[in-house]
């Protein structure tokens, strides 16, 4: 570091252990953050970082070593310069937007004066300012961030602390609240972020990775993705017909020639073993072109954990993933036409239609707030159709829903399974539930351990996992009965890079034994694993097709995503005008 710019925290060789555990949750970190900048601190589930941003934000204290805040120590004084904003949504759901900001206000002491002039100037930062009567229950995701990101800065604090600040949070918010940051730090604010998004990541000063509890490597992001230098291709087929998703998913199952593999516009970007060279992936894959690409910070993190650690395990697909679906064929597995839910006024989803093939994979997208999850709710039978014609299953959802629900399995969007009972007590409420008994359910349950690897976590009570090991129970409990179609609600939301491969490797696998799956992601780039995708906001619809027709002229489907938004939304403002 610079003898010029001063230290804004020093960790030194800080511990933390728990009472029960063996292993420290962190080992020896010792880390400087330099004062005025962007800090990413990224890693896999449950490698430590929300057990950091916790020591460094006064919180938890460390079993051993020491962490120093602007040259002092880490005191109530010191906190004082402190701003944090917890991983899970810290404020009072039952309080509006300015009762929440008010609050925060008085805690700090913060004079009439200051409250009205920060506040303001907060809320117009945010875009708050149109819903400060509305309750913080009632906001999308994207507006809780903004809104704990404005709790967070009221004291104007001279370090800010943000543990997974984007997670559930959709292109447009997400890109707002990172030039937010950005803003702050050009401001002379430092920011330390913990991520499991390396794109986001990518947009920091200084990257420090996070594994097993201990710093692995820090550098700024070129420097980390130049450790995947002459590894990273775009594999293209010269079959067009092949799904991309089945590209990735033949090329990520040779763990012998492939670290990585994800769908990326135009082909599957690839990061080969060490050693391996492209001619060597050609030879195996004749069909497949092999075009070189500029290494990304979360190819270099991966490269770079590889090195240190070895491959991250890669869960076995199960034959019974692989069976194929028999029976009774509907031509579709959903059709849905002109549906409209009202609440009250309120006209959350306004002639929505579309159909769904069988074994297709449908992505339905949109910002926060856009109508998704209550689409979603239609179509499982959670919610009634206020109008329009809906068929699920080959089922009249608006006159037989419970034939239909015994048809399709859901993944909610927060988990939603008992937290007080184990992996294995959960699995078998659900087998119980869906009618499953004896010999059969005990077989399933067993299947689903291994198939998601939670075998060694089978008797550990569900509040004790991860985020990545809850989305894992919740898939599993969602299969138990092998349904005919999946719906997912943001599925990957929290969970690190390879979980999140290997959730997609599933879902390939069960698309192409004839498994239909809906899923809705705020992960543009997972929209590619997509046959086909909708794109939603205020509820109406905004566009049909598939992936690369959607993409058509953008160099991301992000940047596709945004700009089909951004356009809707200024047609809509002219014509209000």
């Amino acid at each position: 570091m610079s003898e010029t710019v001063p230290c804004a925290v020093h960790l030194k060789d800080v511990f933390r252990r728990e009472k029960g555990v063996d292993d420290p949750i962190l080992a020896g970190v010792g880390m400087r953050v330099r004062a005025g900048t962007l800090v990413a601190v990224v890693g896999a589930d449950g490698a430590g970082k929300t057990t950091l941003m916790r020591i460094m934000a006064g919180i938890l204290q460390p079993t051993q070593g020491s962490v120093r805040v602007f040259g002092r120590p880490l005191d109530a004084e010191a906190q004082t310069n402190l701003g944090y904003m917890p991983q899970k949504f810290g404020l009072y759901e039952d309080l509006s937007v300015a009762e929440n900001l008010a609050l925060y206000a008085d805690l700090f002491g913060l004079t009439e004066i200051e409250r009205k002039e920060r506040g303001k100037a907060l809320l117009r930062m945010t875009g708050l300012a149109p819903f400060t009567e509305r309750i913080a229950g009632r906001l999308s995701g994207g507006m809780k961030q903004k809104l704990g990101l404005a709790c967070a800065l009221l004291n104007h604090p001279k370090i800010l602390l943000l543990d997974e600040p984007s997670v559930g949070v959709d292109p447009l918010s997400r890109r707002d609240l990172w030039r937010m940051l950005r803003a702050q730090v050009e401001a002379g604010m430092t920011v330390v972020a913990a991520t499991t998004s390396m794109d986001e990541a990518a947009l920091c000063d200084e990257v420090v990775i996070l594994e097993e509890g201990r710093i692995r490597t820090a550098g700024t992001p070129d420097a980390i993705a130049e450790q995947a230098a002459g590894r990273t291709f775009l594999a293209v087929d010269s079959n067009s017909e092949t799904p991309l998703r089945s590209l990735q998913a033949v090329l990520w199952d040779r763990a012998d020639l492939v670290s990585d593999a994800v769908p990326a516009a135009g082909g599957v970007a690839l990061v080969l073993r060490d050693g391996v060279g492209a001619k060597e992936l050609s030879r195996a894959f004749p069909s497949v072109e092999m075009r070189p690409r500029t290494p990304t910070l979360e190819d270099g993190y991966l490269c770079g954990r590889e090195r240190l650690l070895g491959a991250v395990p890669r869960a076995q697909v199960w034959p019974w993933l692989l069976e194929k679906r028999g029976g009774k064929k509907e031509r579709s597995a959903i059709c849905a036409n002109n549906l409209v839910r009202r609440f009250g006024a309120f006209t959350a989803v306004d002639r929505t239609s579309f159909e769904v093939r069988p074994g297709e994979v449908f992505g339905l997208l949109g910002p926060n707030g856009a109508g998704k999850t209550t689409t979603f709710k239609m179509l499982c039978g959670l919610l009634q159709v206020t109008e329009g014609e809906l068929s699920v299953a080959g089922c009249d959802v608006r006159r037989t829903a419970p034939e239909a629900r015994e048809r399709i399995g859901y993944m909610a969007q927060k988990f939603s399974l008992y937290p007080n009972l184990s992996v294995r007590q959960n699995l078998s409420f659900f087998a119980g539930a869906y009618g499953l008994a004896g010999r059969t359910a005990c077989e399933r349950i067993e299947q689903m351990l291994q198939a998601f690897g939670l075998k060694e976590r089978a008797e550990d009570d569900a509040a004790s996992l991860t985020g990545g090991y809850k989305q894992r129970l919740a898939m599993a409990a969602a299969l138990m009965h092998r349904p005919e179609i999946l719906f997912l609600d943001e599925p990957t939301s929290g969970a690190d890079t390879a979980a999140r491969r290997q959730f997609w490797r599933w879902m390939t696998a069960l698309s192409e034994a004839g498994t239909t799956v809906v899923v809705t992601t705020h992960f543009m780039e997972e929209a590619l694993y997509c046959d086909r995708i909708l794109i939603q906001d205020a509820g109406k619809t905004l566009v049909l097709g598939t992936p690369e027709a959607v993409r058509a002229g953008a160099s991301t489907i992000e940047q596709a995503f945004i700009d089909i938004v951004e356009r809707s939304r200024l047609a809509i403002g002219k014509e209000a005008a």
